[in-house]
């Protein structure tokens, strides 16, 4: 089990002894630290991911054409015209009127271009009762919606004028303005609630206003670090906003975490009668050496997004991996030279209304022992239960389907404007959102290539792709072309599938793949969809390989035991696939959706699904490396498997408890939000958290060793020849010092 050697060498026992001597250089360094970070990040300058980098294929290619030719796409906005009864249509008088009045009263703005009436580009749909206004808003597409406020209140005024018609504009810029409007605070709010939330519950853990404030301190500053360090790094690598919330809750997560874990154990040795430096090498030599390992372990599964391949997930996978090394870093170094500088002023600010800790210095949970105790008692049971029910949770997982989530799926039918959504998707299949060919050529007027446009316009609509109109914009000095092809199916992504691989297949090929020369890429929101999905499953196998054999080194090496490498990966495992369980239960079925203000939408958004296995395998790994090591500690102080097991799970229910109901209730804010996706993010998150602190680490986890006994700890004998990363777990690592360790002297037992 042990090595042998009685000398003190790990990397977080020696951090901690340097920065308790040395306080006020350690606090000064961190100071210093963060400052410069946020300063040479703000004046670096933050480089985000831009559209051609977002994905590979065709749709990269496409932005990539019009990135190239200068071009800048307008935000486009359409102005549904429809009667609300069966005996108005768009030939009658009273409709022209209202058409008329809608391309008068948007042009009367100033802030729209190209106005298209709809009998003029063919937008009436085949029944006569619907027809589409079409104009671009001026001005930069990515602020287009902070200038369309009297486009909109010059359609509502038209409206107000003809009451027997329906006249509602959607588009780019109109969905911006209300999504900004609905939901512009709704991640705001969650992102400053999450750090009260946090400081409420460590006020309550430990009773204390300074205890408290430190890990939420530590988190922050950690955070604040890393927001400079990703200014830098974007230059590298493009950051997005998606990158940033994810690095907050991330960081918020671990950082909390770490300095919970050197905390409680730092109080603890100095309730069992420890003096202060005593206590403070003590936590550094054990959870600070957990929380290397974790940080290191974590920091693996987070680079596992780099090998997506999909700019987004890298910048998400940097920026998680960032905060982590970053907080990892700050709570074996500031965090002990913090709690030498406070001393007994750590428990300053005690809430009158809890009941001071005990200072027998037990830490046992009642609750936990009751349960150990059953579990223990009969551990097979306690297996084949436990994992009876985790993978019957995750047994919906085995039927999950994901998908881009379209705009009514996404938002429901609590907003006007998605409603104007289905209503132009009905009466016009895919006019809302067309697939895109962006046509590059050395020629764009050379005659065989308006030739092959005009029967990409024909065979798009005989092949059944579409049902038109079919748009052609010409860009004549920059030799490019946009077609607009609504796609048959709608918002329906499976049948939009298929009438884009038509178009990519069959149309293309036999007419604009017959020039030479031409450059044909198809994009739009389907197409992204599909090429996005196609990427991400084309990554799934190497970032799981990644992820899966790397974290299992990690393990190999910090317990060198083959037994504990292997069951710390299965059990994360079961933690993610039970978390895809609950996904697809809840939000592909709608079992129980109501319950977390949810409902049922048929698919678990794209993204998801990876996403969740890189995070949660790498969070899942702070629980088990903490309950673990002080597993390994009891028994490297002689006490049997069983008894070690016992007491490993008992001491740090207390604190693994406070850090799981900290990170449940900081992804259940994001669990309350509007957005189907970000209520699918935080709900599986939440449940993930929760299953792995419960049922994974309290139940599964001590009966499993329990049934192992000594074979826990089983290495054979050509691995004896690896890397020895346990010194810090000796016995005289957590022993009473006689003599100082810092500089590798032998410490006697």
């Amino acid at each position: 089990m042990g090595n042998g050697d009685s000398r003190v060498r790990g990397l977080a026992a020696r951090a901690g002894g340097w920065s308790a001597r040395h306080r006020w250089a350690a606090v000064g360094i961190w100071v210093l630290f963060v400052v410069l970070a946020m300063g040479l990040g703000s004046a670096a300058g933050r480089v985000d991911v831009g559209d051609s980098d977002q994905l590979k294929g065709e749709t990269s290619t496409a932005a990539r054409i019009i990135e190239d030719a200068g071009i800048e796409e307008p935000a486009s906005e359409t102005v549904l015209v429809q009667a609300k009864d069966e005996g108005l249509t768009a030939t009658d008088e009273e409709f022209r009127s209202a058409v008329t009045a809608v391309v008068t009263a948007v042009e009367r703005t100033g802030e729209v271009t190209d106005v298209t009436s709809p009998y003029e580009s063919d937008t009436i749909s085949e029944d006569g009762r619907s027809a589409l206004v079409q104009f671009d808003v001026r001005g930069d597409s990515d602020t287009a919606g902070e200038r369309v406020e009297p486009v909109l209140k010059a359609v509502e005024d038209v409206q107000k004028d003809h009451e027997s018609l329906r006249i509602e504009e959607i588009g780019g810029a109109s969905m911006m303005k209300t999504f900004d409007d609905a939901f512009g605070d709704d991640f705001k709010k969650a992102e400053y609630s999450a750090v009260p939330v946090a400081l409420g519950i460590l006020l309550i853990a430990f009773g204390a206003l300074v205890a408290a404030l430190l890990p939420v301190a530590l988190a922050i500053t950690a955070i604040m670090a890393t927001m400079g360090l990703m200014g830098l790094v974007s230059h590298l690598q493009p950051m997005s906003e998606t990158a940033n919330s994810v690095m907050l809750l991330v960081g918020l997560a671990v950082g909390v975490d770490y300095c919970l874990f050197y905390l409680r154990r730092e109080r603890e040795e100095r309730a069992a009668g420890r003096d202060a430096q005593t206590a403070l090498r003590i936590a550094a030599a054990t959870s600070g050496r957990a929380i290397v390992v974790s940080g290191v372990t974590v920091c693996v599964a987070m680079a596992g997004m780099l090998f997506t391949g999909l700019a987004e997930f890298e910048a998400m996978g940097l920026a998680s991996l960032m905060v982590v090394a970053v907080a990892m870093v700050g709570s074996v170094t500031v965090l002990p030279a913090l709690l030498s500088l406070l001393g007994e002023r750590v428990e300053k600010g005690r809430l009158p209304f809890l009941r001071r800790r005990r200072t027998s210095g037990s830490t046992d949970s009642r609750f936990w022992t009751a349960v150990l105790k059953r579990v223990l008692a009969k551990p097979v049971l306690a297996v084949v239960v436990a994992t009876g029910a985790l993978l019957a949770v995750a047994a919906p997982a085995l039927g999950m389907k994901t998908q881009n989530l379209t705009l009514d799926q996404e938002f429901g039918d609590s907003l006007p404007i998605v409603q104007t959504y289905n209503r132009v998707n009905e009466a016009f299949p895919g006019g809302s959102e067309p697939a895109e060919v962006v046509v590059r050529a050395d020629d764009i007027n050379a005659p065989e290539v308006k030739a092959a446009l005009a029967d990409f316009r024909e065979q798009a609509v005989s092949s059944g792709a579409s049902r038109g109109p079919v748009e052609v914009k010409l860009h004549d000095q920059r030799n490019v072309a946009f077609v607009y092809v609504p796609l048959v199916g709608g918002s329906d992504q499976d049948r939009a599938g298929e009438s884009l691989d038509k178009l990519r297949d069959e149309v293309r090929p036999a007419t604009l793949g017959e020039v030479d020369g031409v450059e044909a890429p198809i994009t739009g929101q389907v197409a992204g969809s599909q090429d996005f999905n196609d990427q991400l499953v084309g990554s799934v196998v190497p970032v799981f390989a990644f992820v899966v054999v790397f974290a299992f080194l990690v393990m190999l090496l910090s317990f060198r035991s083959l037994t504990v490498a292997i069951t710390s990966i299965v059990l994360n495992l079961l933690s993610v696939g039970a978390a895809y369980g609950i996904l697809v239960a809840v939000f592909q079925h709608g079992w129980g959706a109501s319950l977390v203000g949810a409902e049922g939408v048929g698919a678990i958004i794209t993204w998801l699904p990876l996403f969740l296995f890189v995070i949660l395998f790498g969070l899942s790994t702070d629980y088990h490396v903490f309950v673990v090591s002080r597993i390994r500690e009891a028994r490297l102080r002689g006490r049997t498997t069983r008894d070690a097991v016992q007491h490993g799970v008992v001491t740090t229910a207390g604190v693994v408890t406070s850090a799981a109901i900290i990170m449940v209730a900081v992804f259940g804010i994001f669990g309350t939000l509007s957005m189907q996706s970000m209520k699918q993010m935080g709900v599986g998150l939440a449940a993930a958290v929760l299953i792995d602190a419960t049922v994974i680490r309290g139940v599964l986890l001590p009966a499993v060793m329990a049934l192992l006994g000594e074979r826990n700890w089983y290495l054979p004998k050509w691995l004896h020849r690896m890397p020895d990363l346990t010194h810090d777990e000796s016995p005289e690592a957590v022993a009473p010092p006689k003599a100082r360790d810092d500089e590798g002297e032998r410490v006697p037992v």
